[in-house]
């Protein structure tokens, strides 16, 4: 069968799903005959993505969420706003896919969770099969728990739902763990989607943290820290365009450009991993064995919701406030649930073959 990716390019997690989902299907006699990542000014196409994909790729403008003046929080109502004067952009996004989805003659189109995905969908219409594939979609679940109040979160995100998995034949939702299919509302339940490369680690334990921070306005708070305990060696991931690739502060406190084989290899020797609750890296870290602490972006519902799935899943603990003495507090109390997610995540080759035949 012949494919075509339509990919979200905030943060790293959907970029290494697509990763993963394309050497299954590649495998396996398939094809994917074009990539499209939705891109922004704030990050730039990760080296690893190109390096492993080998078909064509086509970054697009595509809708965003936008942050605060210090990179931090969400700000719900610029991002609303400022997407929507962006309308005829997304329009000529909407375009591009359609005239190589033409030229292409895909047999599917898999969505990663990039709302153009939805939008193409929506007003182009094709008579093409849709497979919509994310986390996010697990918050359709009826046995989903969310985190307390957030009315108003809640709708915005099962919104963000539908415009994703508009006219989707079949819905995936990755999960931490096994839970059953809810076939009436198209929704089926799948392993996370892994890459070989945390397959092929041999953890151990180390003596250093590992911080992954999506916006860079978190760097603050490792310094404080780092300040109080600088006999503990610290190697954070950033994508703060204006510094080196490497920016070794000291001894012990290291800010790396993101770097996907430099990641997994200090993910595979950490003791312990400091993340804003993004769900692909804590399935990583839970892989590996490592203990995490989730910190939800501010204003980022999505990530709360994540972090409370992860922590019932026993991924380790979470906290709203961005501080490496939590997750040095913690560590004595974790359980390793390794042996069962790995389980779990054996069965995502032979799950995503049958769904998507």
């Amino acid at each position: 069968m012949k494919y075509i990716f339509i990919v979200q390019g905030e943060g790293r997690g959907h970029m290494t799903q697509a990763i993963s989902l394309y050497h299954i299907l590649t495998n396996n006699g398939h094809k994917v005959s074009h990539v499209f990542v939705g891109k922004s000014k704030r990050r730039e196409l990760p080296a690893f993505f190109s390096d492993q994909i080998k078909s064509p790729i086509t970054q697009l403008e595509s809708p965003n969420f936008v942050t605060d003046k210090n990179n931090r929080s969400v700000n719900v109502f610029k991002t609303l706003t400022i997407n929507l004067r962006k309308y005829r952009t997304f329009l000529r996004s909407i375009n591009e896919i359609h005239r190589i989805v033409q030229s292409e003659q895909p047999d599917t189109i898999i969505n990663f969770y990039d709302f153009l995905g939805g939008l193409y969908f929506l007003i182009k219409r094709p008579n093409i099969q849709h497979i919509a594939l994310a986390h996010q979609f697990l918050l359709n679940h009826s046995e989903f728990e969310f985190p307390k109040g957030r009315f108003y979160d809640k709708a915005s995100l099962r919104a963000g739902n539908k415009l994703s998995g508009y006219k989707a034949d079949k819905i995936l939702g990755l999960s931490f763990q096994c839970m059953k299919d809810e076939p009436g509302k198209k929704l089926f339940v799948v392993p996370p989607l892994l890459r070989d490369e945390i397959k092929k680690q041999k953890p151990t334990h180390g003596d250093h943290f590992l911080v992954y921070m999506v916006n860079h306005g978190y760097s603050e708070e490792v310094k404080v820290f780092h300040q109080k305990h600088p006999e503990v060696p610290i190697h954070c991931f950033w994508d703060k365009k204006d510094e080196p690739w490497e920016l070794k502060v000291d001894e012990t406190l290291t800010f790396h450009q993101l770097d996907d084989k430099k990641f997994i290899r200090l993910m595979s020797l950490c003791k312990g991993y400091l993340t804003t609750a993004g769900f692909e890296s804590v399935c990583e870290a839970m892989y590996l064995g490592k203990p995490v602490l989730m910190v939800p972006v501010e204003g980022h519902y999505e990530q709360a919701c994540n972090a409370l799935d992860a922590k019932k899943a026993g991924a380790g603990t979470s906290s709203e406030i961005f501080d490496l003495e939590i997750l040095l507090e913690y560590l004595p109390k974790h359980k390793d649930v390794g042996d069962d997610f790995r389980q779990w995540c054996q069965a995502a080759s032979e799950t995503f073959l049958k769904m998507l035949s």
